[in-house]
């Protein structure tokens, strides 16, 4: 067992290699409670997940959220008096902010985090005449969408704001790539985020205990598909002091574990890593052989509320089975399943013009996505402990991606 302490309010032990892997189970210990790894955390994008009370969130076995720095940036002041996210939402447990890097790309190139196809040739940015974000050497220059004001955001902001929200875990702030965007781009992008990496260490130092708790801070590593890029800046991150690393980036499926690898072979052993925005099974469990930690995506809370459905069979749209007198999944130990509550039921309830009755299938239908997840996470932790990490993740993708759900 090996531990990276950092003043003894959040520091990192490694409880079970997978053999003669990079994945490993482990505990992370934060001024909010302990994350047992791999571990997923649920998105509260704005410090709730939607439709799901902390209450909620415990039931299924939630261990930490994930909120935004970019869109809790107006909030940010007041987050502070009440004395953190962790307090501010209610939620009382870990908690982690992304940079909003990722936020404001989209602004600019308009594309997503994961694009699933072959030929790269099909991906385009949006038109630089369309775009409502300018990276500068100092920041990202950017359009509200919302109040279609202008605003910046750079790395000396970034740190400002996340460490007025106040979660245990931050994003160093980052440019995020597209799939489109040339090797020489890349190079272009990733220099400057390493600058970014010291200014957002140097800026976080100052007030990462202006809480009066350690507020620590991950690096972010991009270089797009290029295993001379990832691993150079894997490198020069690994020698930063930063108390973690978030491993970024638009991938391709196929090279998503080449990636990982390439990022966890160079970067401190002792100290976790966080895999930004992928929800996948099967990218959990990549991420989980390859050294990830903790994982976070919205799309389990995202795609419950549009009725996509999670089983070990893989997922189903429920109005496929609007008649159907089973429960979400059998054997399921979230609260809609164990309550009792029929698929026909569950449709009748989203389709309803009442909104309390809606929302209340957004409720259990989220809680039932969420769980299937951090059920997963779980059973790979048991996995690795008793040394049968393979064996669970062959078994669960023969039947997971055998068919889609009967």
């Amino acid at each position: 067992m090996s531990a990276y302490h950092n003043n003894n309010t959040f520091w990192f032990e490694i409880v079970k290699q997978i053999p003669g892997q990079l994945g490993r189970a482990g505990i992370i210990h934060t001024p909010h409670g302990d994350i047992m790894t791999p571990a997923f955390m649920c998105v509260g994008t704005r410090g709730q997940v939607p439709f799901l009370s902390p209450e909620d969130l415990r039931e299924i076995g939630a261990q930490a959220m994930l909120s935004n720095g970019y869109h809790l940036r107006n909030a940010s002041p007041d987050i502070a008096r009440e004395g953190g996210l962790a307090a501010w939402s209610k939620w009382n447990g870990p908690t982690l902010t992304d940079s909003g890097g990722f936020q404001v790309m989209s602004l600019g190139s308009g594309l997503g985090k994961v694009v699933s196809m072959e030929r790269e040739k099909e991906v385009t940015n949006r038109k630089k005449e369309e775009r409502l974000a300018l990276v500068t050497e100092t920041g990202i220059e950017f359009t509200d969408p919302v109040t279609k004001e202008l605003d910046f955001i750079g790395p000396k902001e970034s740190m400002e704001i996340q460490c007025r929200i106040g979660a245990d875990i931050h994003m160093a702030f980052d440019e995020l790539t597209s799939l489109a965007d040339s090797y020489e781009y890349n190079v272009e992008a990733l220099e400057r985020t390493e600058r970014w990496a010291q200014i957002s260490l140097d800026e976080h130092r100052k007030h990462e205990y202006d809480l009066g708790y350690k507020q620590s801070l991950y690096g972010v590593l991009q270089g797009g598909r290029w295993e001379d890029l990832r691993r150079s800046t894997a490198k020069k991150m690994g020698q930063m002091d930063f108390d973690g690393y978030g491993l970024g980036g638009a991938f391709l499926k196929n090279n998503l574990g080449d990636i990982l690898r390439w990022c966890n072979e160079e970067l401190p052993e002792g100290k976790p890593r966080h895999l930004l925005g992928l929800s996948h099974p099967d990218d959990i469990l990549i991420g989980s052989l390859m050294g990830a930690d903790t994982f976070d995506c919205v799309a389990p809370s995202r795609e419950a509320r549009h009725g996509r459905i999670y089983t070990h069979d893989g997922y189903y749209a429920l109005n496929k089975f609007k008649e159907s007198d089973e429960v979400l999944e059998p054997g399921c130990d979230c609260p809609a399943c164990q309550k009792g509550y029929t698929r026909k039921q569950l449709y009748a309830m989203l389709k309803s013009e009442d909104k309390p009755t809606r929302y209340e299938y957004f409720r259990l239908a989220t809680q039932h996505n969420l769980r299937f997840i951090i059920r997963l996470t779980e059973e790979i932790r048991q996995a690795i402990l008793e040394d049968r990490f393979e064996e669970y993740r062959d078994a669960f993708m023969a039947r997971y991606y055998k068919k889609k759900a009967k």
